[in-house]
């Protein structure tokens, strides 16, 4: 069992509910299924909560909060931290991510088999940066599979896994998993689009793309 270096404070332990509610929130939305994907949160300049690996969420209760250090050094809980860490540690160090999301969203995964970019089906491509682009396969929890994920998300908040899943990124929890829910949202739609015999889907333009990026940064309520 590792040595408990860090203390749960209350904004820790608030932190811990966030991340279980959202991991929960993926099973019920059917974003993965029994104990894949997996969900990461800062709580902290120097500490990382993370989902434990095999354990299904329903499962996980205050007591098992789980943490570890930017170099992956497991500094809070007895679980063992998801087989996915290396990936999700390579994000918080590319990145100014807060929390990260990944999980096995069926059209999505199936569009990750097809194409090494997300054709442009939609215009909320832009809430991920661009056109999404698919990490190239590698054995889930390497390295390989982290420095892959590197390349894909250059420029980017989210990032399809080839035959694998979805890993996206945000500012918060919310912000993270509704990126999630939107690029699995955009897969359904273009295979629905794709799938109609004697038709193509139309496309947007990369141009068209980033005249909603810059229309999305005044979206919403000010403040």
């Amino acid at each position: 069992m590792p040595a408990m270096t860090t203390r749960v404070t209350d904004a820790v332990a608030a932190a811990w509910r966030d991340l279980v509610d959202t991991a929960r929130r993926s099973v019920t939305d059917g974003l993965v299924v029994g104990t894949s994907g997996n969900v990461s949160v800062r709580a902290g300049e120097d500490l990382i909560l993370v989902t434990p690996s095999g354990v299904p969420y329903e499962r996980l209760a205050p007591d098992d909060v789980t943490g570890v250090d930017r170099t992956g050094r497991q500094v809070l809980g007895h679980l063992v931290p998801t087989s996915e860490l290396p990936t999700h540690l390579a994000v918080y160090e590319d990145t100014d991510a807060q929390a990260v999301v990944h999980t096995h969203a069926v059209h999505a995964t199936a569009v990750s088999t097809l194409v090494d970019r997300l054709p442009l089906v939609h215009y909320m491509a832009a809430a991920l940066g661009g056109q999404v682009r698919t990490a190239a396969y590698a054995t889930y929890g390497t390295r390989e599979l982290a420095d892959n994920v590197r390349r894909a998300l250059r420029d980017r908040t989210g990032c399809l896994l080839q035959n694998h899943g979805t890993l996206t990124y945000g500012a918060t929890l919310a912000q993270a998993y509704d990126r999630t829910a939107q690029l699995e949202w955009m897969c359904q739609v273009w295979l629905a689009a794709s799938g109609v015999p004697g038709l193509t889907p139309a496309l947007l333009t990369e141009a068209q793309v980033d005249t909603v990026a810059d229309r999305l940064r005044n979206y919403g309520q000010p403040g």
